[in-house]
Parts: C-alpha cells; structure tokens; sequence
C-alpha cells in the first residue's frame, strides 16, 4: 500500500503565511520560506503553498517566493493562487514548484485543466476544490470561498479527474480553521467518486483527526494550525498515525 502523505499547508497573504477561520481573521504564522525549510527538516512528505487572495485581487503567484523556496527545501510542493494559464504554471513550475494548484480558473474555464495536462503530465496538476455543505448537498465555491457556483462538488470531481487532474485538493470551508476535524463524509464520498488521490484539507485539530481523514479515504492530510501554532511536529503526527497502522513513512526514513 503506498504510504500516506503529511502535507503541511502554508496559505500565504502579502507575501506571510497566515492561518483564519472560514477563509477569514487571518492570524500571522510566519514566513513563509522560513516555513518551508523547518516543515522539510521535519520531514513532511510534501508542501502547499496557497496564495489566498490571488483569485479575488487578480495577482499572479509571488515566483520569487517559489524560487526562494525551492533553494531552500528538497521536499515536493505545490503552489496555487494565480495559475490562470498554462503559461502561469509554466512560470510556476520553472521557478521550482513540483505541481500547481487551479481552482476558480478551471471553474472559469474547464479546460485548462486538460490544457495543463498536455502540457505537464497530470502528476503536475492539483485541482483545489473549496465546498461548502447546502442541505444534503455539497457546493463548490470560487474566488477564495466568495463566489457560489452551482456546481455539485462531486459531479465536479469527476470532471476534474476525467479532464486530467493528477489529484484533488478538497477543502472544507465549513470546517476550515475551526479545529473540529474533517468532513468525514465528504472525504469518504470523493474518495469514493474519483480513482486520483483526494487531499482531505480544512478542520485539523489533533493527531486523531489525521487518522480519521486517511481511514475515510484520504491519500493525503493537509494541515496547518496544529503544525504553525501547537508545537505539534512531523515525527509527532507520524508516530501516531503509525500506532493507528496508517502506512507512513517511517520517521527516520
């Protein structure tokens, strides 16, 4: 079974990592290159960098910010927030990053998916996906959660999946930054939708909700506030998860 991934989530504001509630009360983490390195001296299996307000302020992604990330870690990461255009991702990945995140640009324009596919490989292309529950129902947003869409979210996944996304990135707006854990369900039915990994992101308090997430499904755990503010490590999650018998990788590896 292959190993389940740890993933930091550094979501980044004028040039600061930055942690909210609901996408909003942003709290100062840090910076963000300084960030990176600790998270990869710990061993986390990967990073997201996610430019928070790129979808609604219209600035393309900081590359000097990849660039100086990239010097300083050896670990994947992933950048999101202003990736527009195959060029964009170009841009991105040639500065350094590994993969690139789209959302509300693939809401706009479903084929940039496929388009950045061609042009990368689906291992390169994370599609973001922020949901929020309606009834019965989970909706996707756009423009950083601002912006309904209409979109059921897992009719949307298959889409993505089948225009060539390499994996999703699912985030709980209702649980983003509340510390209160997953939307279990919601991990578990896209899982259930999509053959690609699923990214479970929005709701980490604890160790036990990491494991939670990965026995609903989840390939990947995206976490920030127990990691940025709780003195919470790697070597710390990992030892759990491997007493819950999550596969990961172990912490010396």
């Amino acid at each position: 079974m292959l190993a389940r991934r740890i993933i930091p989530c550094l979501d980044v504001a004028d040039g600061r990592v930055v942690k909210g509630i609901h996408f909003e009360s942003l709290r100062d983490a840090g910076d963000p290159v300084e960030q990176a390195a600790r998270y990869d001296r710990e061993g986390a299996d990967e990073l997201v960098f996610l430019d928070i307000t790129a979808s609604y302020r219209d600035h393309s992604t900081t590359l000097t910010m990849v660039e100086r990330v990239a010097e300083s870690i050896f670990i994947p990461f992933t950048v999101g927030g202003g990736i527009r255009s195959v060029d964009d991702a170009g841009a991105a990945l040639r500065a350094g990053a590994d993969k690139v995140g789209v959302n509300t640009a693939a809401i706009r324009d479903p084929n940039l998916v496929s388009r950045l596919a061609d042009a990368y490989g689906s291992q390169c292309v994370v599609a973001a996906v922020d949901v929020r529950r309606e009834g019965d129902r989970w909706m996707v947003m756009a423009t950083g959660g601002r912006e309904e869409t209409g979109l059921e979210a897992l009719a949307w996944l298959a889409t993505l999946e089948h225009r060539g996304a390499g994996e999703i990135l699912l985030t709980s707006m209702d649980r983003d930054g509340t510390r209160s854990g997953y939307d279990l369900d919601l991990t578990e039915a896209a899982a259930r939708t999509v053959g690609i990994p699923v990214i479970a992101s929005g709701g980490a308090g604890s160790l036990a909700h990491l494991a939670d997430a990965f026995e609903a499904g989840a390939h990947g755990v995206l976490a920030a506030s127990i990691f940025h503010f709780d003195g919470t490590t790697i070597a710390d999650a990992r030892a759990f998860l491997r007493a819950r018998g999550i596969p990961v990788r172990p912490v010396s590896a």
